[in-house]
């Protein structure tokens, strides 16, 4: 008899870090895709403006993949859709909301109209079919309106993926989560439970986004005769919408800024997700028509972004905004990791202008969009799986969460702390770690995507840690002897100063014409072996007498 085949389960981007989340489901001829997120670079990524999954292994199995299911519209569950799409034509299935945010990014990469766009709302009635998979969207609240997870019924039995969740029982819009749903599908039995664990070091539940309006509606009353700016994530619908009903109880105009939060304004308007009354919304060039207590902007930069409308108002380098004395600043976000440094630079710089700054620790003007410790419990009691992956988060979130698992009563063993690459391969009844598939990181550059890899980045780091001496010589051979025509000529950028360090260019000139010559006096006339020569004898110089190491890069002109 034929071997039963599995279910193959593996993530190219999204565990033991915050980010470019995609997972796979793989059943004989069948691959489903959920999710497709970027991340953001780390600070030794100098120059890199995303980082992107590595697409390999999808692109040797592109006839398998069936379709992508998206969980929600935040960029890291669907920032690399447009470069997944460059090479492969996957229909995309997400709701209403997710799916205008992907229609807004294919247009800013020439896109449109090259992939199907299937809006699925949540419910059991709309399950759709992927290749062998049964796929169902069940209705989620996170901090982005239109979030879902997804069941799907395999044939070896039910995978529930929750993606980014938490249990609001107050939603500014719509239902709340549909926990009914989870504890079917719980009592009717679950394979694989694939949870978030962002949230899970935190005890005690995520406070509803409703307690953000509250707060919001102090801060308008304190504030009635300060211009208030409000930056936040352009993806959070619901934090703008509440923004706004504030901004019109207390009769102020809006000015949206930053083209991504006028992007996901405008998509959110056209599709019902925002109601912002006739009139209220204004444009940049209407400002001057309008007093101090009569604006709110609401503004990109909320992670200190130096491009964004913020950091450039923050340093004086906006066209058309200033900040004065008076502003009343609202930081309406938590920082990602790593972008700590940069937001405390913004706040500074806002502070030195004379701008009241309340961002989150000052005051509650943000809350997580992520499940806290006893809503994951929550989820865990209802769904009941018999193996759980962990997702989502760097590897101590995922540990603690398998601890949190145990003692809900799941069998340690059937929990897997995996990584991007690693393969999970179920049937009806086990479940076991094979080999792996090849993941990574794919880096984008400008308009280059994944031409800058870890060789270039070590000499940027280089280049900006050390600095670069550039050698040149112009030399013959005259007779089979090496003769000196030109030079040694250095010219140094980032290492020192070359007018107030004369003398240290005037050894190093000497050290280099020393090689030469005993190059010549050892009959070697190979252009790679002088050059080698040239670094190696320049290099140990230099770190004797500055104990610094610059990039060094010698040039050997036949004349």
């Amino acid at each position: 008899m034929p071997a039963k085949k599995k279910l193959k389960v593996f993530s190219l981007g999204g565990l033991d870090e915050i980010g470019k989340n995609i997972t796979c489901l793989e059943y004989g001829g069948d691959i489903i895709i959920i999710d497709c997120g970027v991340a953001f670079p780390e600070d030794d990524m100098l120059g890199i403006d995303l980082v992107i999954p590595d697409f390999s292994y999808l692109m040797k199995n592109k006839n398998k993949i069936r379709g992508i299911v998206l969980t929600h519209g935040h960029e890291d569950h669907i920032g690399s859709v447009p470069y997944f799409l460059r090479d492969f034509n996957t229909p995309i299935y997400g709701t209403k909301l997710t799916l205008g945010l992907v229609g807004n990014k294919l247009k800013e990469h020439n896109l449109a109209g090259i992939a199907e766009l299937n809006v699925i709302e949540p419910g059991q009635e709309n399950t759709f079919k992927l290749g062998c998979f049964s796929v169902e969207f069940i209705r989620t609240t996170h901090s982005i309106a239109d979030s879902v997870a997804i069941a799907i019924k395999t044939p070896v039995g039910t995978v529930i993926h929750t993606g980014d969740f938490k249990i609001d029982h107050t939603p500014i819009s719509g239902q709340s989560i549909d926990l009914q749903r989870f504890a079917q599908l719980g009592i009717e039995g679950v394979l694989l439970f694939m949870c978030e664990s962002t949230g899970v070091e935190h005890k005690g539940y995520t406070m509803s986004e409703r307690s953000v309006g509250v707060i919001f509606e102090d801060i308008f009353e304190q504030s009635k005769h300060q211009r208030i700016m409000v930056a936040t994530f352009s993806s959070n619908i619901h934090r703008i919408q509440q923004i706004v009903n504030s901004a019109v109880k207390h009769e102020r105009k809006v000015l949206i800024l930053g083209r991504s939060m006028v992007n996901a304004v405008a998509t959110a308007c056209e599709l019902g997700y925002l109601d912002i009354p006739k009139n209220v919304l204004i444009e940049v060039n209407e400002l001057k028509r309008y007093t101090d207590e009569q604006l709110v902007i609401i503004t990109t930069g909320s992670q200190g972004e130096a491009m964004a409308a913020l950091s450039r108002m923050a340093s004086s380098e906006h066209r058309q905004i200033e900040i004065k004395p008076g502003d009343k600043v609202i930081v309406s976000a938590s920082p990602i990791p790593g972008n700590e440094k940069t937001i405390s630079r913004v706040i500074n710089e806002l502070m030195r202008r004379g701008a009241d700054v309340i961002y989150d620790g000052l005051m509650d003007v943000h809350v997580s969009g992520h499940a806290k410790q006893e809503e994951i419990k929550i989820l865990h009691a209802l769904v009941r799986p018999k193996f759980l992956i962990p997702v989502h988060g760097e590897f101590r979130h995922l540990k603690h969460h398998k601890d949190l698992a145990v003692t809900l009563g799941i069998n340690k063993d059937n929990v897997f702390l995996m990584k991007n690459g690693d393969v999970l391969e179920l049937t009806s009844d086990k479940a076991s770690l094979v080999a792996g598939v090849p993941s990574g990181q794919v880096l984008v550059d400008g308009l280059g995507v994944g031409d800058v890899g870890n060789v270039v980045l070590r000499d940027r780091k280089h280049l900006a840690q050390d600095g670069l001496m550039v050698v040149v010589a112009g030399i013959c051979l005259d007779g089979g002897r090496l003769v000196i025509l030109a030079g040694p000529d250095i010219i140094s950028r980032g290492f020192v100063y070359v007018r107030e360090s004369e003398g240290l260019m005037e050894e190093a000139k000497t050290v280099i014409t020393n090689t030469l010559y005993a190059c010549d006096e050892k009959n070697i006339t190979e252009w790679n072996y002088i050059r080698n020569e040239i670094k190696e004898d320049l290099k140990n110089f230099l770190w004797q007498k500055t104990k610094r190491n610059p990039m060094i890069l010698p040039i050997i002109m036949e004349l």
